[in-house]
Order: C-alpha cells, then sequence, then structure tokens
C-alpha cells in the first residue's frame, strides 16, 4: 500500500511540476496578448476550463502526501519528505492568498498590475513544486536502492 501511496503522489507532483512550468512560461505570459475587449470572457473561461485540470491532481497530492506521513513508516517523517510537504503547504497558501484573488480580480477585465502580480507571484508556485518534485523523486529513489539493495 504503501508503494502505491507513493507512486501516486510522485504522479500527482511531477504532473502539477509540468502543468506549474506551462502556465508560468507559457499560459499566464500570454494573458497579457488577449486584449481588453475579450479578455473578461477570456479570465472566466480560463478559470472554468484550468480548475478540472488542476483540483484533482492537487487533492491527491495533498491527500496522498499526508497519508504518508501519517501512516507510510518513518522514512515519510525525515526532514527531506517533511519539508516537501511544508512547501506542499506554502503553495496552497500562495494559490489561496495570491494567486485566486489575482484571478478574481482579473475576471474584471485586464488589468496590468494584476497580470504582472500574478506572473511574478506564481513564480513562488512553479519553483515550490519544481523542489517538491526533487524533493519526492529522491525519497522515492531512496526507498527503491533501499529495497533493491
Amino acid at each position: 500500500m504503501t508503494l502505491l501511496l507513493l507512486l501516486i503522489h510522485l504522479a500527482a507532483t511531477w504532473y502539477m511540476v509540468g502543468l506549474c512550468w506551462l502556465v508560468q512560461r507559457v499560459q499566464y505570459p500570454l494573458m497579457a496578448l488577449v486584449g481588453s475587449s475579450g479578455f473578461q470572457n477570456y479570465e472566466t473561461a480560463h478559470i472554468a476550463r484550468i480548475s478540472p485540470i488542476v483540483a484533482p491532481p492537487m487533492l491527491l497530492e495533498l491527500t496522498t502526501g499526508i497519508a504518508l506521513a501519517a501512516t507510510a513508516g518513518p522514512v515519510f517523517r525525515q526532514p527531506a519528505f517533511m519539508l516537501s510537504l511544508g512547501i506542499l503547504f506554502a503553495i496552497w497558501a500562495s494559490t489561496f492568498v495570491l494567486q485566486v484573488p489575482l484571478h478574481n480580480q482579473l475576471t474584471a477585465g485586464f488589468d496590468a498590475a494584476a497580470h504582472t502580480s500574478l506572473v511574478s507571484t506564481n513564480w513562488l508556485r512553479t519553483l515550490g513544486w519544481s523542489l517538491r518534485g526533487l524533493i519526492v523523486l529522491w525519497t522515492t529513489w531512496s526507498l527503491y536502492s533501499a529495497a533493491t539493495a
């Protein structure tokens, strides 16, 4: 069961790493090119379409991470894995304290300052997920190496 939880956690984490880099480097910067007249509809459609792509893996990553720390043994309570969970909580905080309010502001229409803030603050999530991905990959590799030694 631990192995399955870890593999699901690893997959959800790396899904979010890739998705966050795509959004950060492609989608968010392109928002500035939509134009003022169509931006409100664009942003509303963006939120409606991205939410089902982002929410399930975020929830899966969170629940499997907590389950691993709570039930899967001491390796998941070591500093590296606990750090990765701390980063995950910081990502969630950033999402709901910074990015969601900025998206809500942008649903009223394009605002250059809000857009710039969205792009710049999203680096917190992009780099956080990247670091998490490396830590979870290292944890997985460490467990695999120990099991096959």
